[in-house]
C-alpha cells in the first residue's frame, strides 16, 4: 500500500514538473522581442547555471545599442531590452558571481581593452625641426655657409673649414639643448600618465572579490563602487540603492547627478563617486565609452608657464636682447676700425691696406667679423638653463618615487623645497592605518573589551548586533572595520545570519556635515520598521532623548544624565580616543524611506573608543619640520578635546603652550564665525582646529595664502578635494586616498607616512638649491664673455678670442659644466635649519647677483690684462691668443667651484672628495681644455703651444678667481651696504 502511494506522489511530481517546463517555454517564447535580434536567449535551468557548464558566446551581442544606450543614457532602449537584469543576461554575467576568470580573455577579445588610443607623440626630430625655425638659428646658418665658404676658398678645405664649422656645431647645439629637454619632458609625461591612470579597482569574479587594474576591466565585469572611487568603465548600476556621482570631468553638469536603480542607471566611465555605494554592470569600455573618445583625442600642453619657468624665458629673452646689443655694437665698432684702417693683423699689419684691393681679400676679413658677431650672441644666450631645469626634476621624480612619493607632474616640483606651512589631518597622514576599540560604554558604565556571557542585556546586545552589522562595512573606513572586527570577535556577531534576519530600505551614506551614518530597516520576524545611527559620540547624543543600561533598562536622557555621558565623551576625548556611539528608534512605516533621517527621538545604544596608534616616526618628522621653518597645523574632524591630545602626542602642540592656548586651539564653528579680520588676526598663531568641516579647511587655506604663506595640504578623502586643488603643494594619500583626492593633488605619498612629506621637503631644498647654483654659473659665463668681447673690441678693434674658441668654451663649458654643476648634492642638515624662501618667484637672488658681479669683474680685469700684454712685463712671459683663450676656459672651470661649493662650508677638500661626479665632470672638462689646447693649434689662432709655465699662470689665475671671491664675500661686501644687502 505505501509502495502504490509512493509511486503515486513521484508520478504526479513528474507531470507537474513536465507541465512547469512547458510552461516556461512558452512564457519565453512570447518574451522575446520580435525584430530585434540583440541577444541570444537563454534557458534557464534550476539545478545548473549555464555559465558553469559551457563558455560564454556573446556573438549575437548588439554592442552598438548598449553603447549608444549608456552614453545617450536612453531609458527608452533599456526598458526595450527588458531592464538591467536582462541586460546582464544578454552579457551573459551572473550579477552575483560575476563573470569567470576563463571568460576574461575572450569578452577582451569580443568587446576590447578598456584602454583608449592616445595621441601619436612627437618625435625627437619634430622637436629639432621647431627648434631650427628660430631667428637666430637661421642667421647662424646663414653666417656658416658664408664663413665656409669664404674660409674653403682662401685657405683650402683643410684649413678653411674651421671657422664655418664651429659655427655650425653651435648652431646644433643651440638646436639640440632644448629640443633634449622638451623630448625628455614628452617621454617622463608619458610615463607618468601610465602609472597616474593605473587605477586598482573591485571587481566580483567567480564569486569572490579581486582587486585589479582598470586596464584589466571587461563587459560583464561587476564592480564594486565606493564613495570617491573612479567609474573605470560605462555600465549600469546593479542594485536599488543610490549613487551620487560627479560627470564634471566629462560633461558640463557641475551639480552632482543621482544614478538611482531605475530612474537612472546609467554610469560614465572617468566619472567618480561623490556618495554612496553599490555594485555596477560593465557595459562597454576603452574607445567605446564616451571618456575613450574625449582622452583619445586629448593633447598635454607641454610647455605650461609655471613661475620659475616664466623667470627663467624672461632671463633667456633678456640676455638675447643683450646679446644682440652687444653684437651690433661690436659690430659697426670693428667695421669702422677696418674700413679706416685702424685695424692689424697678427704680424701687426693693417688689415685694410692698399695691397688688398681683390674683394676676396676684402670680403674675407669682413665675414670673419660678421661671424665674430654673431658669436657673441650664441655666447651670451643661457640655453641651457631650461634643459638643466629639466634634467634637475626628472632626477628628483625619480629619486622621489625611491621614497614613497610620486610626483604626478613637472610643475609640482618647483614648490616642492617652499613650503611655509603644512596642514595635516590625523587620519590621513598621523596614524598607521589601523583603528582599535580600545573602550565600550553602555549608559554609563563601562564593559569588559570582552564581555562575558550575562553581562549585556540580550535585547540590548541584539539592537547592538542588529545596528552594526546594517550600517557598518567590512570593506569600509579603517573605523568601520575595527568596530565590526571587534563586534565579531567580542560579540559573536555572525555577519550572513544577521543579515538575513532584516530587509534594508534606505542607507544614508557617512555625511561628514552631521558626521554620521544611518540606516532604515525591517525586522522580518515581526515587521517593524527600525532606524539605526552611527556617528560622532556628541551628535549621536543630541539626537537621543533616551538610553539603555546593562540590564536592558530604558532610562530618560535628562540634564544629569547628559552631563554624565558628555563627561565620558570628553574623557575619551582627552585620551586621543575617536568616540563613536550607536542609537536606534522604532517608526511606524517606512514611506519615507528615501528623507533624511529624522535627528531626534532616538535611543542611545552605546559608546565606542577607538584608538589610531599615531607612527613612532611623526613626532621626530614634526620636529625637523619646526626646526626648518616650517608650520605644522592639525586640522581635523575630531572634537577639539581629541584634536589637542593628538597634537601633543606629534609634538605639533607641546604642553608649555598652555598660555596661549585659547590663541592657538580653535574650534571649526569658532573659525567660521569669525569676521575676515579676527581670521587674519589669528590665523598665523593657529596650530590645531577640531571639529572642522571642509569649507572650515578650505577658508584656512585662503586666508594663509592671503598672508603669503606657501600652503602644503594634506588629504586622503572625497571631501579633501576643494582643500587640495587650493593648496599650492596638493598632497594625496596613496593607500587612504580616494581617487577623487589623488586626482586632485599633484604629488601621491605612496605610504600615506608623514616623514615622506619630510623627505619630499628636504629633497625639495636640496634640488632647488641645485638649480640656482646652476643659474649663478650660466649667467657668470655669458655675462663675463659679453663684457670681456665688448672691451676687447672697443680697445683694440679685435676679439679676444676666435669664433671657434668662443664657441668651445660655450660648448664644453655648457655642457660638461651642466653636468658638473647637476651632480646632484644630498641633502644636508644644514638646508633643513635655514627658514623657507619661495625662490623660484625670484630665482636670482642678492647673494647670487654678488657671486656673479664678483666673478664678471675678475675675470674681464685679468683677461684683458693678459690680452694687452700686461703678463708680459709682469711675468716675463710670452702671451699669446692661445695662453688667454686657455685662462679663460679654466676660469670657468673653477667658476664651477665657486657657484657650486656653500658659503658655510669649512673644508672645501671633505666637500670635493664626497661629490665624486662632480669632480669627475670637472675632470673632464679640464682633460678635453687640454688636449683642445695641445692638439689643435691651428684652430687656436696660434701655432705656438704652451709650455708649463703658461700652464701654471692659466692655472694660478683661474684659482685665484676663488680666492678672491671669498675676500669680497667676506670683508668688502658687507661694508657696502647696496652690495652687501
Amino acid at each position: 500500500m505505501a509502495m502504490r502511494r509512493w509511486k503515486m506522489a513521484s508520478t504526479a511530481i513528474y507531470f507537474i514538473r513536465l507541465l512547469v517546463s512547458l510552461s516556461k517555454k512558452d512564457l519565453d517564447s512570447q518574451t522575446k522581442i520580435s525584430g530585434s535580434p540583440s541577444y541570444v536567449a537563454i534557458d534557464v535551468h534550476d539545478d545548473a547555471s549555464p555559465c558553469e557548464n559551457k563558455p560564454v558566446s556573446l556573438i549575437n551581442v548588439d554592442q552598438r545599442k548598449i553603447i549608444d544606450m549608456v552614453k545617450e543614457k536612453s531609458l527608452e532602449i533599456l526598458k526595450h531590452l527588458g531592464g538591467v537584469s536582462q541586460v546582464a543576461i544578454i552579457l551573459e554575467t551572473d550579477v552575483k558571481d560575476g563573470v569567470r576568470e576563463v571568460d576574461v580573455a575572450h569578452r577582451r577579445d569580443v568587446f576590447g581593452e578598456n584602454r583608449y588610443k592616445k595621441p601619436p607623440a612627437k618625435r625627437f626630430l619634430s622637436y629639432l625641426l621647431e627648434e631650427c625655425k628660430h631667428p637666430t638659428i637661421i642667421i647662424l646658418l646663414f653666417c656658416a655657409i658664408m664663413s665656409l665658404g669664404f674660409g674653403i676658398k682662401l685657405h683650402g678645405l683643410r684649413d678653411g673649414w674651421y671657422d664655418g664649422g664651429s659655427i655650425i656645431l653651435a648652431a646644433v647645439h643651440l638646436v639640440a639643448v632644448p629640443a633634449i629637454s622638451k623630448f625628455m619632458k614628452s617621454n617622463q609625461f608619458e610615463k607618468l600618465s601610465r602609472v597616474r591612470n593605473d587605477i586598482k579597482v573591485q571587481v566580483v569574479r567567480g564569486g569572490r572579490q579581486h582587486k585589479i587594474s582598470i586596464f584589466d576591466v571587461v563587459v560583464g565585469d561587476v564592480v564594486y563602487l565606493n564613495k570617491g572611487d573612479q567609474i573605470p568603465a560605462d555600465g549600469l548600476l546593479l542594485n536599488d540603492s543610490s549613487l551620487k556621482v560627479d560627470e564634471s570631468s566629462i560633461s558640463s553638469e557641475m551639480d552632482h547627478v543621482e544614478v538611482k536603480g531605475r530612474e537612472n542607471p546609467f554610469l560614465l566611465s572617468g566619472s567618480k563617486v561623490a556618495d554612496g555605494n553599490g555594485f555596477m554592470l560593465v557595459t562597454s569600455v576603452g574607445m567605446n565609452t564616451a571618456w575613450g573618445e574625449m582622452m583619445g583625442s586629448r593633447s598635454h600642453d607641454l610647455d605650461e608657464q609655471t613661475p620659475l619657468r616664466s623667470h627663467l624665458d624672461k632671463i633667456i629673452s633678456y640676455m638675447r636682447k643683450v646679446g644682440w646689443t652687444v653684437a651690433l655694437f661690436v659690430l659697426v665698432v670693428m667695421l669702422m676700425r677696418y674700413f679706416t684702417r685702424n685695424t692689424r693683423d697678427d704680424r701687426g699689419y693693417y688689415e685694410n691696406n692698399e695691397s688688398k684691393k681683390k674683394i676676396n681679400n676684402v670680403l674675407d676679413p669682413v665675414v670673419h667679423i660678421i661671424v665674430a658677431a654673431v658669436t657673441i650672441v650664441v655666447v651670451a644666450i643661457p640655453e641651457g638653463l631650461s634643459l638643466a631645469v629639466t634634467l634637475t626634476y626628472l632626477y628628483f621624480m625619480k629619486r622621489m618615487m625611491k621614497e614613497r612619493v610620486m610626483v604626478r607632474e613637472l610643475s609640482s616640483c618647483e614648490k616642492m623645497g617652499s613650503a611655509t606651512t603644512i596642514i595635516i589631518d590625523k587620519k590621513d597622514i598621523l596614524t598607521l592605518n589601523q583603528m582599535e576599540v580600545v573602550e565600550f560604554f553602555i549608559g554609563e558604565d563601562i564593559i569588559k573589551a570582552k564581555p562575558s556571557n550575562g553581562e549585556i542585556e540580550s535585547k540590548v546586545l541584539e539592537l547592538l548586533q542588529e545596528g552594526c552589522t546594517s550600517i557598518l562595512e567590512i570593506s569600509g573606513s579603517p573605523t568601520e572595520k575595527a568596530i565590526l572586527s571587534w563586534a565579531m570577535s567580542h560579540m559573536g556577531i555572525n555577519i550572513g545570519e544577521e543579515k538575513k534576519k532584516v530587509e534594508i530600505k534606505h542607507v544614508e551614506n557617512f555625511d561628514p556635515e552631521k558626521n554620521g551614518s544611518g540606516v532604515l530597516l525591517v525586522r522580518r520576524n515581526n515587521e517593524k520598521v527600525v532606524r539605526h545611527r552611527k556617528g560622532d559620540a556628541e551628535v549621536i547624543l543630541a539626537m537621543c532623548s533616551n538610553y539603555y543600561v546593562r540590564n536592558g533598562e530604558i532610562r530618560d536622557v535628562n540634564e544629569d544624565a547628559r552631563k554624565q555621558l558628555k563627561k565620558i565623551i570628553r574623557s575619551m576625548a582627552v585620551k586621543s580616543l575617536c568616540c563613536i556611539a550607536f542609537a536606534c528608534k522604532e517608526v511606524e512605516d517606512s514611506g519615507q524611506a528615501s528623507d533624511e533621517i529624522e535627528a531626534a527621538g532616538f535611543t542611545l545604544l552605546g559608546l565606542v573608543g577607538l584608538k589610531g596608534p599615531s607612527r613612532i616616526e611623526v613626532r621626530t618628522a614634526v620636529e625637523s619640520c619646526k626646526n626648518a621653518g616650517v608650520k605644522v597645523i592639525l586640522v581635523t574632524g575630531d572634537d577639539v578635546r581629541t584634536a589637542r591630545a593628538t597634537a601633543i602626542e606629534c609634538g605639533v602642540f607641546s604642553c608649555d603652550q598652555e598660555d596661549v592656548e585659547s590663541d592657538a586651539i580653535v574650534e571649526g564653528v569658532q573659525f567660521s564665525n569669525y569676521s575676515r579680520d579676527q581670521r587674519m588676526e589669528r590665523i598665523g598663531k593657529i596650530l590645531v582646529m577640531g571639529s572642522s568641516s571642509p569649507s572650515d579647511k578650505l577658508e584656512m587655506i585662503r586666508c594663509l595664502k592671503e598672508e603669503g604663506h606657501v600652503v602644503a595640504v594634506t588629504g586622503g578623502g572625497t571631501t579633501d578635494a576643494l582643500a587640495l586643488k587650493e593648496a599650492d603643494i596638493e598632497l594625496s594619500m596613496g593607500i587612504r586616498g580616494t581617487e577623487v583626492a589623488k586626482e586632485s593633488s599633484k604629488i601621491v605619498i605612496l605610504d600615506d607616512n608623514f616623514i615622506s612629506v619630510v623627505t619630499m621637503l628636504s629633497w625639495g631644498r636640496c634640488v632647488d638649491n641645485n638649480i640656482q647654483k646652476f643659474i649663478q654659473f650660466q649667467l657668470t659665463m655669458n655675462v663675463a664673455a659679453l663684457v670681456i668681447n665688448l672691451i676687447s673690441a672697443c680697445s683694440s678693434g679685435v676679439l679676444s678670442l676666435s669664433a671657434f674658441q668662443m664657441l668651445w668654451e660655450k660648448v664644453i663649458i655648457d655642457t660638461l659644466g651642466l653636468l658638473a654643476v647637476i651632480s646632484h648634492d644630498q641633502p644636508t642638515k644644514d638646508l633643513m635649519r635655514k627658514p623657507p624662501v619661495c625662490w623660484s618667484k625670484r630665482p636670482i637672488n642678492g647673494s647670487i647677483f654678488n657671486n656673479i658681479l664678483i666673478q664678471v669683474f675678475y675675470q674681464a680685469v685679468t683677461l684683458s690684462a693678459l690680452q694687452f700684454n700686461v703678463g708680459k712685463s709682469i711675468l716675463g712671459l710670452a702671451i699669446n691668443n692661445t695662453l688667454v683663450f686657455n685662462t679663460s676656459v679654466i676660469c670657468q672651470v673653477f667658476n664651477i667651484f665657486t657657484a657650486r661649493l656653500p658659503v658655510e662650508k669649512k673644508s672645501m677638500f671633505m666637500w670635493i672628495r664626497k661629490n665624486k661626479r662632480f669632480l669627475a665632470a670637472v675632470l673632464v672638462v679640464t682633460v678635453a681644455q687640454g688636449v683642445i689646447v695641445e692638439l689643435s693649434s691651428k684652430v687656436t689662432n696660434s701655432n705656438e703651444k704652451l709650455d708649463w709655465k703658461q700652464w701654471c699662470v692659466s692655472l694660478s689665475i683661474a684659482a685665484s678667481s676663488w680666492l678672491f671671491d671669498q675676500l669680497v664675500r667676506r670683508m668688502i661686501l658687507p661694508k657696502i651696504s647696496f652690495l652687501g644687502s
